[in-house]
């Protein structure tokens, strides 16, 4: 899990300062930065908002750090429901779906 150590030293936090911060063990921060053992899910999405990152970026499924930060997504609706007026939930799907498609096409350009 090199992104949570990356993250973590971009915030100048040592281990035991993320660990306190989460209510976790030094260990497990440590376990975790190593890959040694994995993240619940419920952690992820916490570590993820707290770095202000992508679920994915923190797993290192993509590069992207925060989906609305890329200015190469573009969202076009054809409803009458702008994007920008959907729940959370939905726009979190949109750019999970997104991501998907851009790393499964990246190699076949």
């Amino acid at each position: 899990m090199n992104r949570l150590k990356e993250l973590r030293i971009e915030k100048n936090l040592s281990q035991n300062q993320l660990a306190e911060l989460f209510n976790i063990s030094q260990q497990a921060v440590s376990h975790y930065e190593k890959g040694v053992r994995g993240i619940d899910s419920s952690l992820i999405k916490t570590l993820a908002k707290f770095f202000d990152v992508s679920t994915d970026y923190l797993l290192g499924i993509s590069d992207v750090r925060n989906y609305t930060e890329d200015s190469n997504i573009t969202i076009a609706l054809n409803s009458d429901t702008d994007y920008d007026d959907l729940p959370k939930e939905a726009k979190e799907e949109i750019n999970n779906f997104i991501e998907y498609i851009k790393q499964k096409y990246k190699d076949k350009k």
